[in-house]
């Protein structure tokens, strides 16, 4: 009941899609459905044609590959141009079905479906595997008992169960105008057992018509080839890996690739793993090019790369965005593959449709990019490099959260706790306090050090995600921090679109530390001569309504009221109370798109919020994006700009995002645009996914997300700056007056806290505040 239920679900899903009629156009820039075709791309594909995107097992990156609904899936979302692949295996009575895997122990329920069955032995390649196998079954046996499950287990197991084994006779019912590619990786096993891959290949050739046909081995491939017409059936060799042995020649496939001119003789072309054409070292930094795509181009040979999925652990160079690798194959100045083979292929036609050769175009939509403490995915927070390459990159508003120092220094830094964000825990453990009004765990407080002692230490990048996820180590300390001023004379000399300050602990400063951080943001707007002009937007952010108050005299200023709470929605009366302090509010993400409690990670519906907050005039800005697979619903394919797509077409007025370059290619890509012809990149509709998953109610139901509240909009009013005297730091602010301005920066005391951390920093205590400080964390 449950996989016709999961099946009837995928159904409606692709039924949807191709009812909206957005997601398959026409190759090269998204063309095919009317209107003013848009100038022709020129590749350097061996024959300058659009690189091709070919389906492994269908979309199985995110249902069980070689599933009909994996199938399904991905010529409803890919480009006209992609092509289905189907990895041939066989059974005894000499039928065939599509997987990757031919120990179906990987990838389906073989061992609950004939749990009596045990497993067997075979040599594959000269190498013993244990398993279960479809020459030991026939297909009949197989697609009435065995259902498909994933065989990458970090993806997600909600369909595992639900759809059963495929044949390519029955692909051909479902690619539409699509065409087939066939795989076979082990005919010499096959051969072996007296089933001929070759002869079935080649008696199917009138129904199956398929445009490509692979192997591994040469002995395979020299068999078909001289059958096939290959001007219809294109011919490749299929390396594994450049080191592996080919099992018919007992050559690797490195020496294979120095006789080009005899692959020619059997082959169309060669396909590749990606790492051999633009190979990635061990710290996962990409390296130069091989000369592989070029050398077999010049000598007639189409070359196909593998490997894509945007699930995978990628080069740091391309910021967590899977459309950055593929762009880096198809969209050089050297060369361009000709096609990619990937488990994501709506990801692939994205690249290539709507991104490739599309740097230098105007932006279509309009939706503001907001930094989060600048390009912070890919440099330390809220540092010159991290403000430089967000401008660099696109951004229409850099963002600064002040911090001020103890001697009333203020600068731009991701958090008042600078455990996270810089080396602190090596310097100044003995500094590390709890302070309740400011975050719930220990934390080494920016207010507490001198602007000389925070300049003794180095900002650091800050991993959101933990194992593979973390952000580049090569930029982890690189950088450096920038004051207030600096950071409005650089948005200044770079005329960037604009500037967002936020203000965070106005109250807590200005009772408990003698610090006025609000006079220290308007004294410095005022000195840099933004309050004077309209020409950069100001965007003063805040927690505080107070705070928000204290800026209504310069109506320039743009107002916006953060929620740090988790909501559902918003009523007319909360949007009225909004409407006292601010021109916007900034919220999660999970407060526009609804999800289901952990561990379902799947969307539950839209809330409300974005209309009812514009029917009163206020902006809505939604944070923080982030590029890592990690980050995204399951409804988003692991895709970034799915969830793009979602917002923006929700209406949303800007995204804060800590990866601004690839917001701006989606701003300006054409598939943004919803209403164009062809080619799009297609917004989720939220709770399709799991309403359809489950056959009764949904999992025990967490307590309800309230909506938006009087309560978390109105604060008290800011207390008066308290007069602090600290003989300790004689460069430390007397009174309420300005306090940036009231003294320099103190020196740092000669008898230095880093040399009594140092003394005591193998201690037990210490080593208790170091684990208090690794679980400190910051919301966002």
């Amino acid at each position: 009941m449950i996989r016709q239920l999961l099946l009837y679900f995928l159904l409606i899903q692709i039924t949807l899609v191709a009812a909206r009629g957005k997601g398959r156009g026409g190759g090269g820039g998204g063309g095919g459905g009317g209107g003013i075709p848009p100038p022709t791309k020129k590749w350097l594909t061996l024959s300058g044609a659009e690189p091709k995107v070919v389906a492994r097992g269908g979309f199985s990156g995110v249902v069980p590959e070689s599933s009909e609904v994996a199938y399904n899936l991905a010529v409803q979302t890919a480009s006209d141009s992609t092509i289905l692949l189907c990895d041939l295996q066989f059974t005894k009575d000499l039928q065939a079905f599509c997987l990757s895997s031919v120990n179906l122990e990987n990838a389906t329920t073989i061992t609950q479906s004939f749990p009596d069955v045990k497993p067997k032995t075979y040599n594959l390649n000269g190498k013993d595997v244990t398993g279960y196998f479809g020459v030991d079954f026939t297909l009949d046996d197989l697609q009435k008992n065995v259902a498909l499950v994933q065989s990458i287990f970090s993806r997600s197991p909600s369909f595992d169960g639900a759809f059963l084994l495929y044949a390519p006779y029955e692909l051909t019912t479902v690619k539409g105008s699509l065409s087939l590619w066939l795989n076979v990786e082990y005919p010499s096993f096959y051969d072996g057992l007296k089933i001929s891959p070759s002869s079935y290949v080649l008696d199917t050739l009138p129904d199956l018509a398929p445009s490509a046909i692979s192997s591994p081995e040469v002995a395979f491939l020299k068999a078909v080839s001289t059958t096939v017409d290959k001007a219809l059936t294109k011919i490749y060799l299929k390396v594994t890996n450049l080191t592996d042995i080919e099992p018919t020649t007992k050559q690797t496939y490195a020496a294979l690739l120095k006789d080009v001119k005899t692959i020619k003789t059997y082959a169309s072309g060669v396909v590749l793993p990606k790492d051999s054409i633009w190979p990635v070292n061990a710290a996962r930094i990409l390296q130069p090019a091989t000369s592989l795509v070029t050398d077999l181009h010049k000598e007639g040979l189409e070359v196909f790369a593998s490997g894509f999925a945007n699930d995978n652990f990628l080069s740091y160079n391309y910021s967590y965005d899977p459309t950055r690798e593929y762009l880096q194959f198809v969209d050089n100045s050297q060369f361009s593959v000709d096609g990619v083979i990937t488990d994501f292929p709506a990801t692939g036609a994205e690249a290539i449709v709507c991104l490739a050769q599309n740097q230098n175009a105007s932006r279509v939509t309009k939706t503001l990019i907001i930094t989060h403490d600048g390009a912070s995915g890919d440099y330390p927070g809220s540092t010159d490099l991290a403000y430089q390459k967000a401008i660099d990159d696109g951004a229409d508003i850099i963002d600064c959260s002040v911090q001020m120092s103890k001697d009333g220094t203020a600068f731009c830094l991701p958090s008042v706790d600078l455990t996270g964000t810089t080396t602190a825990t090596s310097l100044f453990l003995d500094r590390s306090t709890k302070i309740p009004e400011v975050q719930e765990k220990n934390g080494i407080f920016s207010f507490d050090l001198t602007w000389s002692e925070i300049q003794s230490l180095k900002p650091q990048v800050m991993s959101v995600f933990d194992g593979g996820l973390v952000r580049n180590p090569e930029n982890k300390n690189a950088g450096k921090f920038v004051t207030l001023a600096e950071f409005l004379d650089l948005a200044k000399t770079k005329a960037v679109p604009g500037v967002l300050i936020n203000i965070q602990n106005a109250a807590y400063l200005a009772s408990n530390k003698g610090l006025d951080i609000v006079v220290a943001v308007t004294t410095a707007l005022s000195n840099a001569t933004f309050d004077k002009q309209a020409t950069q937007k100001v965007l003063i952010q805040s927690d505080d309504s107070s705070v928000l108050l204290k800026f209504q005299d310069v109506k320039s200023y743009q107002k916006v009221l953060t929620i740090d709470d988790d909501i559902s929605g918003a009523t007319k009366q909360t949007a009225d109370e909004v409407k006292k302090y601010a021109d916007a509010i900034r919220v999660f993400r999970n407060s526009i798109v609804l999800d289901y409690p952990s561990p379902v990670f799947m969307s539950l519906g839209f809330s409300n919020l974005v209309d009812v907050m514009h029917a009163d005039n206020i902006s809505v800005y939604v944070g923080v994006l982030r590029n890592e697979y990690q980050n995204f619903l399951f409804d988003y394919y692991a895709d970034p700009y799915v969830e793009l797509a979602t917002l923006t077409q929700k209406g949303v007025d800007g995204v804060t995002t800590d990866y601004p370059a690839t917001a701006s290619a989606y701003m300006k890509s054409p598939c943004s645009n919803p209403n164009a012809k062809g080619f799009s990149i297609l917004p989720i509709t939220p709770g399709d996914m799991f309403t359809q998953l489950v056959t009764a109610k949904p999992p025990e139901a967490a307590p309800p997300v309230p909506l938006l509240d009087t309560a978390d909009i109105v604060d008290p009013p800011l207390p008066p700056v308290t007069k602090i005297t600290d003989t300790a730091t004689p460069g430390s602010p007397s009174s309420g007056s300005n306090s940036s301005n009231s003294s320099l920066p103190a020196e740092a005391p000669k008898s230095s806290s880093s040399t009594i951390a140092s003394n005591t920093i193998f201690t037990i205590s210490v080593m208790a505040v170091v684990l208090a400080l690794l679980g400190s964390s910051i919301k966002y």
